[in-house]
């Protein structure tokens, strides 16, 4: 073991322990409380079973997992334990990281938009790796810091820049200018990085945009630079209902660095998968905190709208899962009973926040104040390594993982079974045995949400 996570940071569980045990046990103690606040739970044991997947998936690819996507402790120390790197978009996250002992040769300072003051804090703590695409991010960290290793960012010409996630790169026609640049002013390049963002889920985007990067690391090259690491970003689907499968991508990414960057070239590849790890091991319960009738047109129609004490945190991902839904407790069934009447509502964060509509025209029972609302899949950009917009407190998490995904974090030190008998060993699902489809009804709708 590493020493980034031991068993006083997560509640152990055994397996068959569900999501629903967990939940109606935290619930039936804040029911106590006057001041019910929203909570996240985590489920440790699908972060090991992705990050296994993964490194079974792309063998040759090393995961940087961006902090800003989920910047928990029981994340970072996880991942930390299973040997994988970060990327850090800012001081806050480098600092986050390091503060628990990762070494500066494992981060990334992948931002391609950096402050003065934060690369000079990279350069003091032994940070060197990081991104540029444009002339004059490059004179920044060449005044700022001389020791940087250097990765030039770029977009592919056959992938619209205009696209949102393709805002950051260059296109290949100025890379040799800014690689030129960057020889006039010392700055060592040693590779190129790219990031598809939802690109990512056209598993063709992934051949072009490694094809491209080939190109620009012979011009590399061509001008005197041991170009040796390519990054290939993120853009890996958090969950399966997806159009394209994560196997699907890992075997069209495998056959592009097959084809471009054959084992044995000397180049080391990268990766940042960030939902990929963390969407699905994250459930968000929130209470309902006030109900207010709307007139509709139709007199016999019911719409209701429900603010829910941390609905903000649900506005950041509003599609990245699926509504699961079943009654309130006091209902006393386990799904949806047809003699409770349902109604068309609306959900809304609290007031005064600038993105509280979470979700409109969903089908949810009876509401009452005290009620709680249960999200899936929102592991995603809902927490962050600083501190929250709007001076709300971030909500608490409770992490759990099963004694068999602790046991594999033992045994493999994050590798995947090698042999035989450790496969038959590990046959065993790796989460705390909690699954939503088991436990609530599973329906399809814009934003995740869900009553217990």
């Amino acid at each position: 073991m590493n020493g980034y996570l031991n068993e006083s940071n997560f509640l152990m569980v055994e397996e068959g322990f569900t999501t629903r045990d967990l939940l109606e046990s935290l619930l039936g103690e804040l029911c106590q409380e006057s001041d019910q606040q929203a909570f996240f739970v985590a489920d440790l044991g699908d972060i090991v079973k992705k990050h296994l997947r993964f490194l079974k998936a792309l063998p040759r690819v090393k995961p940087y997992f961006p902090v800003k996507c989920n910047g928990s402790e029981g994340v970072i120390r996880l991942l930390a334990e299973l040997g994988a790197g970060f990327a850090c978009a800012n001081k806050a996250e480098i600092a986050r990281v390091q503060g628990i002992g990762v070494a500066a040769d494992r981060i990334f300072y992948s931002s391609p938009c950096k402050q003065v003051a934060h690369i000079r804090y990279a350069a003091n703590h032994g940070v060197r790796l990081m991104a540029f695409d444009n002339e004059v991010e490059l004179s920044k960290v060449a005044r700022s810091h001389p020791r940087a290793r250097m990765l030039l960012g770029i977009t592919a010409d056959s992938i619209p820049s205009a696209h949102p996630s393709m805002t950051f790169g260059t296109t290949l026609k100025s890379c040799r200018h800014l690689l030129e640049i960057a020889k006039e002013q010392a700055v060592e390049v040693v590779g190129i990085s790219f990031h598809l963002g939802s690109r990512g889920l056209e598993p063709q985007a992934f051949a072009q945009a490694v094809a491209a990067a080939q190109l620009v690391f012979d011009m590399g090259t061509e001008l005197g630079y041991r170009m040796h690491l390519l990054d290939i970003g993120g853009g890996f689907p958090g969950t399966e209902d997806t159009r394209a499968p994560f196997e699907e991508i890992a075997a069209v990414i495998n056959s592009a660095l097959d084809l471009y960057f054959p084992e044995g070239c000397g180049v080391d590849i990268v990766a940042r998968p960030g939902r990929y790890y963390v969407t699905s091991a994250f459930t968000l319960a929130v209470s309902v905190t006030a109900l207010e009738e709307i007139p509709t047109e139709q007199p016999s129609s019911d719409a209701r709208r429900a603010s829910c004490t941390t609905s903000v945190m649900a506005s950041t991902a509003p599609s990245a899962a699926s509504c699961s839904t079943a009654p309130a407790p006091g209902l006393g069934c386990t799904r949806p009973c047809p003699e409770h009447p349902w109604h068309s509502s609306s959900l809304r964060g609290p007031p005064g926040h600038g993105e509280d509509r979470i979700a409109d025209g969903l089908e949810l029972p009876q509401l009452h104040v005290g009620d709680w609302l249960v999200f899936g899949n929102m592991g995603a950009y809902t927490i962050t390594a600083s501190s929250p917009l709007g001076g709300d407190p971030q909500p608490q998490v409770t992490y759990a993982m099963s004694r068999m995904a602790w046991k594999a974090i033992q045994l493999f030190q994050g590798k995947p079974p090698q042999t035989e008998d450790d496969r038959e060993s590990f046959c065993t699902p790796l989460s705390c045995g909690w699954e939503m489809a088991e436990t609530l009804c599973v329906t399809p709708v814009f934003a995740p949400a869900g009553i217990i």
